[in-house]
């Protein structure tokens, strides 16, 4: 018998980054509503996945969280520092479209350079500064508050039995989220099952180190993460600031075995041969709290049931090689919060927002999933591991060319239904081309470069209704589907494939589109990005078979997209000196 009843609207198991966005952005858009936050842990407490990518700070300013994070004062991540490829020379991924930081004064806002850039956070501090700010739009919040029981009846859940420090309480809920990670004690409960598509079975061991030197620090606490690739694996190497730098080391399970190594000799020898990572902690000092978990790729078969959702790490992980984690959790958080709200609006029905919001998110993660295994079948430098990126190329049908590349990448499509954006994994269409062609040593091609005329081919599509998000609602929109793919009517999508209801040339889309600029009411910043965001969007639907190109002769054909690609990615210029001193 439990010491207490709670009743509430919402009971969210697991109170990190994933159950603090849920809660918070169900008490923003709906007031009425009361949401539980029941956490087994007490905050603070250390997490691994502190890299972030910048998607996330639009949502934590859409929380009103951003000014909090950035009074934290974690440093500025402004792109990446790889050691990855076919060779073993450094090079540089750039998150700002004009390739350099500008030092500013901080606390900053969200304004400007600071929407393209993203936190390295130490997940201690971050995760508590989102649960406290659960807290304060009207969460209600339990920690060391563990669900040692589900009790439900078909597919729904009828209550959780909590154990706290105030002793046990039986919680009723109209709706119940699972955001404890990889425990997934819902999913467990009803069954769900689990699919893993990699071979990729990784260990992560890591550890906290105190005096470590940055490797890159431009500016006002701009700085990039290190990604180093070893032989039989590779390295994170991550400040964090306050004299606090992540360092972790991922193998595959298999090497581990193999090495017959205990996890700290592992961790001590890997970080002692490499030059750069040896260098950069040569006066520095590990808290001695070294951690390891398995570190494996898994998506579940579905998000939803009857009264209840799969979020964050519950739902499926992906490799940390893209960093994606936290960007995964806080997207699919943000989805779910509006989900709930939308079902209790009662204006859409539930089963379509429950589908949609499964099927977007199992996308998302699977996209994340297939893009890190072509980083791993593309890294030159396991030379000790060439069988075991062979195995992931051939059980994933990859051949090793650019273009059997993209058609691989592109299976699930091109173009993300709830916003019309072009994308593989959050990464924009022209930047992941260039990483691609950069792995394979090809040029970037483009398919609808030179072709003289476009149509649309809407044979054998069925015409649906899709799901886009923002503002708190879910907004329907129409979209044709086939295959498996989708094409949105909606934003550049809607615009071109309205435009190509007759056959039109290249000449007459440019001049529609530069039209469409000057007569509508656009930004500066939308009216400097139209222009690339058409050549984008007409390449996945050419790539995703939407739109037919062809050549004619006597006809002007599509000009070439001149992208400085040498702003996003280039040779590295500030971490190299480490690799020529003594």
């Amino acid at each position: 018998m439990a010491d207490r009843q709670i009743h509430t609207d919402v009971a969210i198991i697991g109170g990190g980054p994933a159950g603090s966005t849920v809660g918070a952005l169900l008490r923003k858009y709906d007031p009425s509503l009361t949401v539980h936050i029941f956490e087994k842990e007490r905050f603070p407490r250390d997490h691994v996945g502190e890299s972030q990518l910048p998607f996330i700070s639009s949502i934590l300013a859409e929380m009103g969280a951003w000014e909090k994070v950035e009074a934290a004062g974690f440093p500025i991540k402004i792109g990446a520092t790889y050691r990855w490829g076919r060779s073993d020379q450094l090079w540089d991924f750039e998150f700002l479209s004009r390739g350099k930081f500008e030092p500013t004064e901080r606390p900053g806002t969200y304004a400007g350079q600071r929407m393209e850039t993203a936190f390295q956070v130490d997940r201690a501090v971050y995760d508590e500064i989102l649960l406290d700010h659960a807290a304060s739009m009207g969460c209600i919040v339990f920690e060391e508050s563990e669900v040692v029981k589900v009790e439900k009846q078909d597919d729904s859940v009828t209550s959780i039995l909590v154990n706290g420090p105030d002793g046990e309480s039986e919680v009723r809920a109209r709706y119940f989220i699972d955001c404890t990670g990889y425990s997934g004690i819902l999913r467990k409960v009803f069954g769900v099952e689990v699919e893993q598509p990699t071979n990729l079975k990784n260990i992560a061991i890591w550890d906290y180190w105190k005096g470590a030197e940055w490797a890159v620090n431009v500016g006002i606490e701009g700085t990039r993460v290190q990604v180093l690739s070893l032989g039989y694996g590779w390295i994170w190497y991550i400040p964090l600031g306050n004299d606090r730098t992540s360092v972790g080391l991922i193998v595959p399970a298999s090497y581990y075995k193999d090495q017959s190594l205990r996890p700290a000799e592992l961790y001590e020898k890997s970080l002692q041969g490499d030059k750069i990572v040896s260098h950069l902690l040569r006066n520095a000092q590990a808290e001695g709290n070294l951690k390891s978990t398995k570190d494996w790729s898994f998506l579940a078969s579905r998000l939803a049931g009857g009264n209840w959702f799969l979020c964050g790490e519950a739902a499926g992980f992906a490799d940390p090689i893209l960093a994606a984690g936290l960007t995964l959790a806080h997207k699919g958080a943000r989805d779910l919060a509006y989900t709930i709200i939308e079902i209790e609006k009662g204006e859409i029905g539930a089963k379509w927002l429950k589908a949609q919001y499964s099927d977007g998110n199992r996308r998302q993660i699977s996209q994340h999933i297939r893009f890190a295994d072509f980083w791993y079948t593309q890294n030159g430098q396991f030379s000790d591991l060439k069988d075991y990126a062979r195995e992931i190329s051939s059980d994933s049908g990859l051949n090793l060319s650019s273009d059997e590349a993209w058609r691989w990448l592109g299976t699930g499509g091109f173009i993300d239904n709830s916003t019309s954006s072009t994308d593989i994994a959050g990464f924009a269409l022209y930047v992941t081309k260039n990483i691609t062609a950069s792995f394979c040593d090809e040029n970037v091609d483009y398919k609808i470069f030179g072709k003289t005329h476009f149509r649309l081919d809407l044979e054998g599509a069925t015409k649906e209704w899709a799901a886009n998000y923002y503002g708190g609602r879910i907004h329907r929109h129409e979209c044709y589907v086939r295959n498996g793919k989708s094409l949105p009517l909606l934003g550049v999508c809607g615009f071109l494939t309205h435009g190509l209801a007759q056959e039109r040339t290249a000449e007459q889309i440019i001049g529609a589109a530069d039209l469409f600029r000057t007569q509508h009411d656009m930004s500066q910043e939308d009216r400097i990005r139209l222009p690339r965001l058409v050549v984008e969007t007409m390449e996945a639907l050419v790539l995703d078979g939407w739109v037919i190109a062809e050549t004619r002769p006597g006809y002007k054909g599509w000009p070439r997209f001149e992208v400085d690609y040498e702003r996003i990615m280039h040779e590295n210029r500030d971490v190299s000196w480490i690799l020529k001193s003594d």
